[in-house]
Order: C-alpha cells, then structure tokens, then sequence
C-alpha cells in the first residue's frame, strides 16, 4: 500500500519562503540576481530527461497523445498495451522499473564527456515525481522504480564532481494531461470515457496502486471534453484548441493543483539542493504568484546554505527588463549573437523521450553537429544542456554510448578552449549567418570558412567549424589594422592537439595558417593564438 500523504495546507508567502535577500516579485530578482561563475564556467551539461513515458520508447508526449484517437501513440498503446478505457498512463507508471539503470557507469560516461554539470527530470507534464516527494504519493519511491531517483542522480554526480540541478515540468500538467478525462469519437468503444475519468481511490482497493487517488496524477477534471463529439478528427481538434493551452497561469477552479505544485515543488528544492532549477516554462514563471514564491525560496536556499548565492534558474523567452533575474534557457535553439548575460541553449540528441526508431534508423545528432552548436554557443557567452535519452530500463543504446566517447575524444583535445572561457569582441566571422531564437536548430550549415572566437586569461582561440581543402585558414578579423586587433601582434599560434609547427602571418589581409596535413579532430579544430588577450 502507498504512503499517505499529508493534506494540503496553503501557507502564507511569510510562512514558507525561507528569509533572505529576495523577496518574491520580479524586481526583487532582477535588483539581487547575479549568475554564479561556475554556471559560466561550466559551458556543457548533461540531461537525464527520464520518466514512466520512456517505457514505451514512442517518443515525445506519449502520456498525453496516447488518449487522442488518430494519434500514433493512440494506435501503439491500444496495439500493446489495451484501450486507454482499460488501461491508462497510470499503467506504465506502474511498469517503468528502472531495473537496469547504472548511474554510477552513466555519470562516469558523462564526465568523460565534458559535462561540468547534470541535471535530472524531476518531473514532466504526466505529473509523475521522480524523487521522494513528501506531498505526491504518485512519486518513483512507491510506484514504478520504488527508487529515489533524483536523490540517487545527485549523489552520483556530486562524487563526480559534478553540479547537480533538476528540471521541473509539471505545472502544466492541469491542461496538457486533460486529454486522459476524454473518450473515442467513433469505433466500438465511442463515448466509453477513459481511465481517469472514472477511477477513484476505492477503485484501487486490492489493486498495485491501492490507497492512491487517481485524480491527484491525472490533476482533476479540470477542462473535460463535452459529450457528443462523434469523429476522430473532431476529438483531435477539441483538445488541439481546449486542452493545449500553454498557459504559465494556474487553473481558476482547481486551486488545490496550485498549492500541492508550490510544496512539491519547494520540497524537491529543500530536500536535495539542487545547483540548478530548470523550468519549463515561456515568459514567465510558473503558475503566476506561486513561480515567484518558489524562484525566491530557491535563491534565499542558496544564500542561506553557502552563504552566496550560488544557484541557476532557467527560463525560456524572458522579456528583456526580467532577463537579469534569470538565465534564459533557448529551447532546441541559441543566441544569434553575444549576451551580455549568461544564457543556456537545451536540446537533445533526438526526442526528449527515448525513442526507438531513431536508434534503428541511426537518426541521432552527430558528434559534428553537437560540437559546432557548442562552440557557435559558447562563443556567444552560453552553454549547452544535452540530453541523452535513456530507456525505461534506465540504459542507453551503442549509438548514445558511441556518441558520448566521440565528445570525450574532442574534449580532451579542445575542452581548453571552453571551459572557463568568455567570448571576445565578437563571435566569429564567416559566410553563414547564425540563426537566433528557439526551436531553430539545424537552420545553421557550418563551413571551413566559419569561424568562433573564445577567449582565456592568456589566449585567443579561434574554432575552425570546418577543415579547408587546400589546409589555408584566413581569419580577417585579427588583420593587423584591424580595430578588433587594436595594434596588438600576435606572437604565437598553435593548433590544439597537434605538435606539428605551424607557419603562419599577420598582415593587412589577417591572420594566415598553414594547416598541418592532417587535422587532430574530423570536427571542429581550434587555432591557440598568444599576443591578442
């Protein structure tokens, strides 16, 4: 039988956000906010973007799309699994085991990699808490891996010597999940309502999930499909313009969502101190006042536990006046140019949720590409969260384990150029223009004549994304007159992870390398130029 858990009492802002220097409104955390420099430093961090909807190795959104006939989740989880009548989302909740899952081996992987930081799914939009949460009983401890996943993740990564963050998606589970109270417009089973409409916490009684309500996973009925609609595709579109919303605004009739959000939420922040807090949200923090609450509370944790504040908390779409209150996080995209402030690109190496046929198909992002979208990012003061998608069973494929040994090799010679590195005057040069804004990668089609600039203490470096056919690189930027240049000469120039000399010369037309015969990376090489900083 599952855990009670403890009814929800809605406290005062007073009561429960820990004291400190900020206070929860926005001016509070543009005044006192200041990104922490191992945030700046770090550059390249991994995700464990890991929940119940891995199981079925559909991809995306599986818990949502599931319930929507017509729908190719719909079509494989009546094939497998029944009708979502019968068995619901809960189900495979109930099935993700986690019982292959080696975090020691994995972090040890990701280290190797480059990541500086990790970060683990807290929770996603099924509502589903992966941790030991004192305030939602539907958590990994009692249902599924019986394990603390989060708790274990932090553990592992810290002896890695690693910063620990968590990402939180759930406070738009009270739309997104909606589609669980809905039914079948046609076919033998039309008007049948699924699961969540029906189950309650009797309904459990001799069951796997008995003493759990149901409603407190699925969110309530909180805008239910009406009878009457008679076709697939009038089904599909009722919960496209219904049930899709996006809304960062909690639900006006289920203030209970609200309350519960803010204590799982504040518990998931007391209970492992996470370095980083991920949201997933646009524009804005969650669920209106309630974001603000948390966002103080987990800055104030911070102050309070290290004595300066020390933590990250990503936003995506930040309008410019709020954008120092935070890091900005671009989804599946970057910076078109350089930020004043710290930022942070996130994507995967395919859908957030594992998914089998890109493994098959060898469809993943490429060593090449995550190399240059790293070095075209961090020339723009930003770094790069990646997710490597594991399977339910908590491994990954030859093809993930693959990937991960390529980053190492082209870390170890070119991690000097990155890590603790800040951009120079400007990004880079060269004939492709950057693409900014999210959910636009891959618009980008890097060349040999592309060029990024970082820089250190005692060094220039310029990324080459490309290797030119005749080994001739001509970089115009560091021309001898150039006002980038500023009279400076360059004294020295290497090219990372190769011992050959290099001949090379600063002249009005720029800086000119010969290039050895053969490059120390098939990605991106790296010039080291001494003189410029």
């Amino acid at each position: 039988m599952a855990a009670a858990v403890p009814a929800v009492r809605t406290l005062s802002a007073a009561e429960s956000i820990a004291r400190g220097p900020f206070q929860p409104t926005w001016a509070s955390l543009v005044e006192h906010y200041r990104c922490p420099d191992w945030f700046r430093d770090a550059k390249f961090g991994i995700w464990a973007h890991w929940s119940a909807q891995c199981v079925p190795e559909q991809g995306d959104w599986y818990a949502r799309q599931m319930y929507i006939p017509g729908h190719r989740h719909y079509d494989f989880h009546v094939k497998t699994y029944g009708h979502p009548s019968k068995v619901g989302f809960m189900e495979l909740d109930h099935r993700w085991k986690a019982d292959r899952w080696e975090p020691e081996r994995l972090m040890a992987l990701y280290k190797r990699a480059g990541a500086k930081y990790f970060v683990a799914l807290a929770n996603h939009h099924d509502n589903f808490d992966a941790y030991a949460s004192k305030h939602h009983a539907w958590n990994s401890v009692n249902v599924g891996p019986k394990k603390d996943i989060v708790g274990t993740w932090a553990k592992v990564a810290r002896a890695n010597g690693l910063r620990f963050g968590v990402s939180n998606h759930s406070a738009h589970a009270w739309h997104w999940f909606q589609t669980a109270y809905g039914y079948d417009g046609e076919g033998p089973l039309a008007g049948v309502r699924y699961d969540a409409h029906r189950l309650t916490t009797a309904d459990g009684r001799g069951q796997w999930w008995e003493g759990l309500d149901p409603q407190d996973l699925y969110t309530g009925p909180n805008m239910v499909m009406p009878d009457g609609l008679n076709s697939t595709a009038a089904v599909a579109e009722w919960h496209r313009t219904h049930t899709r919303l996006w809304t960062e605004q909690p639900p006006a009739t289920n203030p209970r969502f609200t309350e519960r959000w803010f204590l799982r939420c504040q518990d998931l922040v007391d209970q492992y101190a996470p370095d980083l807090l991920y949201f997933d949200n646009i524009g804005e923090l969650p669920l209106g006042q309630v974001g603000l609450d948390i966002a103080a509370h987990f800055y104030n944790r911070s102050v309070e536990r290290r004595g300066v504040l020390d933590a990250v908390l990503n936003v995506k779409s930040v309008e410019a006046a709020r954008r120092p209150g935070v890091v900005e996080d671009y989804e599946r995209g970057a910076s078109d140019v350089i930020q004043p402030a710290p930022w942070q690109t996130d994507t995967c190496l395919g859908e957030w949720h594992y998914r089998r046929s890109l493994f098959e198909e060898h469809r993943y992002k490429t060593v090449a590409q995550v190399v240059r979208s790293l070095v075209n990012i961090v020339s723009k003061n930003g770094n790069l969260l990646l997710s490597v998608p594991l399977r339910g069973d908590g491994t990954i494929d030859e093809d993930e384990a693959a990937f991960l040994e390529g980053m190492a090799a082209w870390i170890q010679i070119h991690g000097e150029g990155i890590f603790g590195s800040r951009p120079w005057k400007i990004a880079g040069e060269g004939p492709t223009r950057s693409v900014g804004g999210m959910f636009n990668e891959g618009k980008d089609a890097y060349g040999a004549r592309d060029v990024r600039f970082t820089t250190t203490r005692d060094a220039l470096f310029a990324f080459l994304l490309g290797w030119p056919e005749d080994r001739r690189a001509v970089i115009t930027s560091l021309a001898s007159g150039s006002p980038l240049v500023d009279g400076r000469k360059i004294t020295q120039v290497t090219l990372l992870g190769s011992t050959a000399p290099l001949q090379w010369s600063q002249d009005a037309a720029g800086l000119t390398v010969q290039l050895p015969e053969t490059a120390p990376s098939p990605h991106a090489v790296a010039l080291r130029i001494v003189g410029m900083i």
